[in-house]
């Protein structure tokens, strides 16, 4: 059970605001982070479950919120779950029970759920393989995203799998050490 207080919420939400300054954002990893940030339509939750239970009614309660809210006023949700799935076997095997609740609420085709973990790994990658970077974060974090803003998105680029591929230059460019000195895991 993770039970925090106001300040490790605090620390949480800082440690996630600093990798999306300086990793999401400062390395481009999403080019279509920067204006729902600038604008304040991000919403960072962090969450005090402490089970899969109390996690997926957080989910629950998250996607109904984007839902029922414009996107004028909110475009996106980053849950931070820092008390459950820490292990990232079992946060893969969450990720269909949170596809199953955008399901079950009558959301498939409008919202989706993206993850970030601090040992996020690719099927068929090496547990240090750099391409596993662009997903990884201070904390588990589920991601709720509008799908019309992804499909308005890349609707504008003429290969949207580019984003991947500079992703991915931009990461070995980095390197392990380099990532390092962006000094952005749990402590900072």
């Amino acid at each position: 059970m993770f039970h925090h207080s106001r300040t490790d919420e605090q620390a949480v939400a800082a440690a996630v605001r600093r990798w999306i300054d300086r990793a999401v954002i400062g390395l481009k990893l999403c080019p279509f982070a920067a204006e729902p940030v600038r604008q304040g339509r991000l919403r960072l939750v962090v969450s005090e479950a402490g089970d899969d239970d109390a996690l997926l009614r957080d989910l629950e309660a998250e996607l109904i919120r984007l839902r029922d809210t414009p996107a004028e006023a909110l475009e996106t949700t980053l849950i931070v779950h820092p008390g459950v799935l820490v292990d990232f076997e079992q946060f893969s095997n969450f990720l269909p029970v949170a596809n199953l609740a955008v399901r079950m609420l009558g959301l498939e085709g409008t919202l989706q759920v993206a993850s970030f973990h601090p040992d996020y790994r690719f099927d068929g990658s090496g547990a240090d393989d750099i391409e596993n970077f662009t997903n990884r974060a201070p904390y588990p974090c589920l991601h709720l995203l509008r799908e019309d803003s992804i499909e308005a998105a890349v609707a504008g680029l003429p290969d949207p799998d580019a984003i991947y591929r500079r992703n991915l230059e931009t990461l070995r460019r980095l390197g392990h050490a380099g990532w390092e000195v962006l000094g952005i895991g749990p402590g900072g």
